[in-house]
């Protein structure tokens, strides 16, 4: 039986070939704000249910006056270096100034200094805009670039930061350390969502097991749901399930700093791309967010909402679930009715409990379709019927 949560090794593009309905049977938080309904769409073609929450919004700063200001900042002399950290940064960018009736200075400006690109997609806003690039980092992070800046001489140099969302504050003091004038171009920033529910609603997802992964796209949305998570009191609760049967998946390790520093190392994949991180989590969850064992003649495959039976995938209520769940961690033992009534979702009366306990049973049995799977222990409850023992998943 496999179902091993422990470290992975790094994957590859080439180990991330998985079947179609790779992610059928699994749930999957979404927290990503631009973008997410590819993302959403790449994880539904490979079978997922999707829980779709932004954990922040985008907001354009065209008309806000630190974008203008930033901009006439940098006009006001020659400028040496420009890093262009996002694709929709620099185009919003280049149309502000438009606007402004300052789209001939900057694209002068832009075309007498070296432009340094983030990666493919800046590179390309830089290109499509009519502007050739000087270098673009094989890593696609601002850490490669300011090394490729500080190894040179920057006492005099003047140099314009493309913000994308939020401060850079380590990149810019290091740059001003070296002898830099560093100019801060912040395009847009990152706020909390509008509508809060549905953010809410995961996070309780999350904590209370109806969750197999999440997967973040962003710095900023990470730390919007830590801090979303710390005003429902849920921050720990969170954190472990993150840390453990929950696999936190981040689209690379700018977006996974927040979770290094609370303790929580999240799956990345190696290139830092939408379609990466679905066959990333396509690959991931079922190896190790998978039980599997054979009971009563059948082979049995238990996921985060659904089970297949000889490779049949049948969906379950959460009861049930639970009820499976508690009976494939010990596989082969007696699971009393007290243990299976511990596990039942929400409040239910002692009253109630035997009655909640068989009914979920009776569904689970219904659901499997195939009989001997759950067996009835007289006088003291039920047990999967397996030779061997063990807990996975």
């Amino acid at each position: 039986m496999s179902g091993e949560t422990g470290e992975t090794a790094p994957y590859t593009e080439r180990s991330l070939e998985t079947a179609p309905d790779a992610l059928a049977g699994f749930t999957i938080g979404v927290t990503a704000n631009r973008r997410v309904e590819e993302l959403c769409a790449l994880l539904e073609r490979r079978g997922a249910r999707v829980v779709s929450a932004p954990a922040i919004r985008l907001v354009p700063l065209a008309e806000d006056s630190e974008l203008l200001a930033a901009t006439r900042a940098m006009l006001a002399a020659p400028v040496d270096d420009v890093v262009v950290t996002t694709a929709a940064g620099f185009r919003g960018w280049m149309a502000a100034a438009d606007g402004w009736g300052l789209a001939q200075p900057l694209t002068e400006h832009l075309g007498r200094a070296r432009l340094l690109p983030r990666g493919p997609k800046a590179l390309g806003a830089v290109r499509g805009a009519g502007f050739g690039d000087h270098w673009t980092p094989d890593s696609e992070s601002t850490d490669e670039i300011r090394r490729y800046l500080l190894a040179q001489d920057l006492r005099g140099r003047r140099i314009a930061v493309q913000l994308h969302g939020e401060p850079l504050p380590e990149f810019v003091a290091a740059l001003a350390g070296a002898g830099a004038e560093v100019i801060e171009v912040p395009v847009y920033r990152w706020l909390p969502t509008q509508d809060p529910a549905p953010l809410r609603r995961l996070i309780a997802q999350t904590v209370g097991g109806g969750i197999d992964a999440v997967a973040f796209t962003s710095a900023p949305a990470v730390v919007a749901t830590l801090d979303a998570a710390r005003a429902q009191g849920q921050e720990d609760a969170l954190l472990a399930a993150l840390a453990g049967p929950v696999a936190a998946a981040c689209i690379g390790p700018v977006t996974a700093g927040p979770l290094l520093a609370r303790g929580v190392t999240p799956i990345q994949p190696e290139r830092f791309r939408l379609g990466a991180l679905a066959r990333l989590l396509a690959g991931h969850l079922p190896v190790h967010r998978v039980t599997r064992l054979r009971a009563g003649g059948h082979d049995v495959e238990i996921r985060g909402h659904a089970v297949a039976v000889d490779g049949e995938l049948r969906p379950l209520p959460p009861a049930s679930m639970a009820v499976l769940k508690r009976l494939a961690c010990r596989p082969g033992h007696v699971a009393t009715r007290a243990d299976l009534r511990s596990v039942l979702p929400g409040a239910i009366s002692r009253h109630s409990a035997e009655h909640a306990v068989e009914m979920a049973v009776t569904r689970l049995r219904r659901a499997l379709g195939a009989t001997g799977i759950i067996e009835t222990v007289v006088k003291r409850g039920y047990r999967l019927a397996v030779e061997d023992g063990g807990c996975g998943g």
